[in-house]
């Protein structure tokens, strides 16, 4: 068959900034490249065009998702293409470097990109020879290379190393072959994120700093250098791919409990995580509950700031789908999920409980106090209140006695903030503010400049 741009459809995770890729093989079948256990957009993708997934290949043993290649196998009959050095203990082909695929009137020819992880796998796409582009997971990527820290601090030299000969490999492909990287702009495995999700061999010749480093040592002392933190649940999910995540047979339940049986499983070690906007939190929540707002990070700040083993009622507002709660949770490993709240506040209310308030104002409404911010550290670097105290969301809960008395609590916009302030909350901190806002609104409603630090360029205040 000849290529057409149209047979590649990108599926963006926004929240966890990963993209997977489905390609349509033009005869009713379908490649599909680092899919998620969220197969929901795909499933829909591949329903419009009238299309069977007949291969799901993985390009390394994911950190930050669990993969959705088991399940394709399942749903499908998919065959799961994957490396053999990964050891995967469920039916795959196992794949080495040089190997072919033949998907039909195209091929796919692995090479080996190791680096971000042992086992990465590049799959070459070929047409009658013509190299037409590349699905590079976590090698290259847009203007950087994914991060090399993931196996621990004594391997993170040796594999930034292994990157530099991998993304040079890469570099020796015709300019105009296509970069279909996994990780992008969002993603804690880019190091640093870019913003574009897609480019070319030869676009990443004349924009890409670390292909553009002039030896080994500088490229790896650049990458190093960008490396920031990273959630928690990432430590997990390299195994629990390595195993292969449990079949599912449609959306999880999250059974509706009412207001005796939450607060008994709040004695019993549960955890309530109330997803409602920063506002409705604010406003009113049950006492020791942690605020998560239900957006596209929402995955990501749950797996930092929670185990997995811990068991999990939520907190719903009016219109909030129970669905996107349950596919956010299990698509990073959160299985313990006994249920939610039925009625939300307003049942929890008028069957007597407690509840608590938090202070939310804008910028011109903060009172004269310490100013906490918990964004990353690039964020900070970009831009910060003079004087501010930086500690980190994924750190707080182990400094939370290092949080100033009474102090405002500021992210970009409000909910990681918020979500801070409940951690702060339940260490004993009942006395904060919460900043409706970022520091560029508090510095114009009181008159200052933002202080800056040389330490690389910010990521936006996205999560």
């Amino acid at each position: 068959m000849g290529f057409a741009e149209d047979h590649l459809i990108p599926l963006v995770d926004e929240g966890l900034g990963n993209t997977a890729y489905l390609l349509d093989l033009g005869d009713g079948r379908a490649l599909a490249v680092d899919a998620g256990r969220d197969l929901r957009a795909l499933d829909a993708v591949a329903r419009r065009r009238g299309l069977t997934v007949a291969y799901a290949a993985d390009t390394h043993l994911h950190a930050d998702f669990l993969s959705g290649a088991v399940q394709l196998a399942h749903d499908t009959g998919a065959t799961v293409l994957a490396s053999a050095a990964g050891q995967r203990a469920f039916p795959h082909r196992a794949l080495g470097d040089g190997d072919e695929v033949g998907l039909g009137g195209l091929r796919l020819r692995v090479l080996a990109t190791p680096g971000h992880t042992d086992e990465h796998l590049s799959f070459l796409l070929l047409d009658d020879g013509r190299e037409l582009g590349v699905f590079t997971g976590g090698s290259l990527i847009v203007d950087s290379a994914a991060r090399t820290d993931l196996l621990g601090a004594e391997r993170t030299e040796e594999l930034a190393r292994a990157q530099y000969r991998s993304l040079h490999r890469l570099a020796t492909l015709p300019e105009a072959t296509a970069v279909w990287p996994t990780h992008g702009a969002g993603s804690f495995c880019s190091a640093p994120p870019g913003t574009e999700r897609t480019s070319t061999i030869g676009a990443q010749k004349q924009t890409n700093p670390l292909l553009a480093a002039p030896d080994e040592d500088t490229f790896v002392r650049r990458l190093v250098a960008s490396l920031g933190s990273y959630p928690a649940y990432f430590a997990r999910l390299t195994e629990a791919n390595r195993r292969g995540p449990a079949i599912l047979t449609g959306t999880p339940p999250l059974p509706a409990l009412d207001a005796g049986q939450v607060k008994a499983l709040i004695a019993d070690g549960g955890q309530v995580v109330d997803v409602r906007p920063a506002a409705e939190f604010a406003a009113g929540h049950i006492p020791g509950a942690l605020s998560i707002p239900l957006r596209e990070q929402f995955a990501t700040w749950l797996g930092w700031l929670l185990p997995d083993t811990t068991p999990l009622v939520f907190v719903v507002g009016d219109g909030q789908d129970l669905a996107e709660v349950v596919w956010q949770a299990y698509k990073i490993g959160y299985e313990r999920l006994s249920g939610h709240l039925a009625g939300g506040m307003p049942a929890w209310l008028e069957a007597g409980h407690p509840r608590a308030t938090t202070a939310f104002v804008t910028a011109d409404r903060v009172p004269a106090r310490p100013y906490l911010d918990v964004r990353q550290e690039t964020e900070y670097a970009a831009g910060h209140v003079p004087g501010a105290l930086h500690l980190e969301l994924g750190d707080l809960a182990r400094h939370a006695a290092d949080a100033p008395a009474g102090a405002v609590v500021a992210c970009g916009h409000g909910e990681r903030a918020m979500t801070a302030a409940s951690l702060l909350e339940r260490a004993g901190h009942t006395d904060v503010t919460v900043l409706d806002g970022g520091p560029a609104d508090y510095a114009a409603a009181h008159g200052l400049r933002l202080d800056t630090v040389d330490a690389g360029t910010a990521d936006g205040g996205a999560r």
